[in-house]
């Protein structure tokens, strides 16, 4: 049973940082590219960024390049979002997921977990 676990998000004022995790089960976590998406209010889930299964190689969104970055440790099957910098419009909820091919594209695959909301004022 896949199982992913996001945690982390908080309300920040603009230009504040934090860190989300998300702790995967249910596959051989190692052998996945993994990704960050995120869902802002009323609109659709949208890609974030996205990690080999090495960590070596990582895209992130042209919206988020610079402040956001992802990062892996495979010994505790957990993918990180480190957010800096953040704005009002990163409002959303944040969920991670396995790529269901490559991390240069990575597509989600079903279940997704719960997310975690993060919510930047201004």
């Amino acid at each position: 049973q896949v199982v992913l676990a996001e945690s982390g998000g908080r309300l920040v004022q603009m230009g504040e940082s934090l860190r989300l995790s998300c702790v995967a089960s249910g596959r051989v976590f190692g052998s996945y590219a993994m990704g960050w998406f995120r869902q802002p209010p009323g609109k659709e889930t949208e890609f974030v960024a996205a990690i080999s299964w090495s960590g070596g190689s990582t895209n992130v969104a042209d919206d988020v390049e610079g402040r956001f970055d992802i990062s892996r440790d495979n010994a505790r099957n957990t993918v990180y979002l480190n957010l800096s910098r953040v704005r009002p419009e990163d409002t959303g909820v944040y969920f991670c997921n396995y790529c269901k091919s490559t991390w240069y594209h990575c597509e989600p695959v079903d279940p997704w977990g719960q997310g975690t909301q993060v919510t930047v004022s201004s």
